[in-house]
């Protein structure tokens, strides 16, 4: 059966689109995860609309994935279409706006985040400095309203054009997006984002890049980026920060086989080289457990998986 849909996917994008058998592990920031039957890499939205309403119509499993760097994929991997929304070379488009200090950036949902933030940068806008550092694509940071110190998609996003179950292509404006702490409507209804518009401010290029210097030395400073992670594994709990729930739990360098608690920052969990996606769920659960011992607060994992119990 894989085979037959295989070949029906290549009448609609060409063969070096198109990946049977694909690890996944290459495609996730944790180095984790068995193979998908099919991994595919649409290059407009229309390819985008006919593989994911080939899939549906056929009653194939399908999974959107990104930049992979908020991803835990199981052992098992994935019995489906991977529709891959990652550009190999974005077109970044800047335009006017009604008011003359403010600019419209606008792009297509592959595109790196960190390279969105530093085309910003190279074109004195400001705004999205604090994007620049994280690893996931515009689609992704839209669906999940990314944010870092103190910004988020949310302070700067215009609209989205997204495509929902049917098909159907539409813009969403922000307010539309119902924005809230790493979440949207966006996701909740699971529409997939094909182009993001965004609204930034004229400023000065040598004091947005450093900004940007000065938030990504922080990073480094901080967090484990050393090691492959999913960046923070943990939501924020109102009005607590999930690291110090952890490590005032003993859990500091806390392991299972070779996932661990990061002895760097806490609400990080690593891969220490050969990590099995069972292991960082068992540890991810172990956190939960202990955290709630401790503290009587429940830790809800801002990591998405795949191909666990829970989807």
């Amino acid at each position: 059966m894989k085979n037959d849909y295989i070949n029906e996917l290549k009448k609609i994008l060409t063969a070096d689109r198109i990946i049977a058998d694909a690890p996944l592990a290459d495609y996730t920031s944790f180095k984790i995860g068995g193979k998908a039957d099919v991994l595919v890499n649409p290059e407009t939205p229309e390819d985008i609309r006919e593989v994911y309403l080939f899939a549906k119509k056929n009653e194939i499993p399908l999974y959107v994935l990104g930049n992979g760097s908020n991803m835990l994929v199981s052992d098992e991997g994935f019995r489906g279409i991977i529709l891959l929304i990652k550009d190999r070379q974005p077109e970044i488009n800047i335009g006017e706006t009604e008011n003359p200090k403010q600019v419209s950036i606008s792009v297509t949902a592959g595109c790196s985040l960190a390279k969105l933030a530093q085309e910003a940068a190279a074109q004195g806008l400001t705004g999205l400095e604090f994007a620049a550092g994280i690893p996931g694509t515009v689609g992704g940071a839209v669906v999940m309203n990314a944010g870092a110190y103190g910004g988020e998609i949310k302070d700067v996003l215009d609209f989205a054009d997204c495509m929902d179950e049917d098909g159907e292509i539409f813009r969403l404006s922000n307010e539309e997006c119902e924005f809230g702490y790493r979440s949207s409507v966006i996701q909740k209804k699971k529409y997939i984002v094909l182009y993001a518009s965004f609204i930034l401010e004229r400023g000065d290029v040598s004091k947005i890049k450093a900004e940007i210097k000065e938030l990504n030395e922080r990073r480094r400073e901080k967090q484990p980026l050393e090691l492959p992670s999913a960046g923070s594994t943990f939501k924020r709990p109102e009005g607590k920060f999930a690291g110090k729930l952890i490590e005032d739990a003993g859990l500091k360098g806390y392991s299972v086989g070779a996932a661990q608690v990061s002895e760097k920052h806490c609400g990080f969990v690593v891969n220490r080289g050969g990590a099995t996606a069972a292991e960082v769920y068992g540890l991810i659960s172990d956190i939960i457990e202990k955290v709630y011992e401790n503290s009587g607060v429940v830790l809800e994992p801002e990591v998405r998986l795949l191909g666990f119990d829970e989807d």
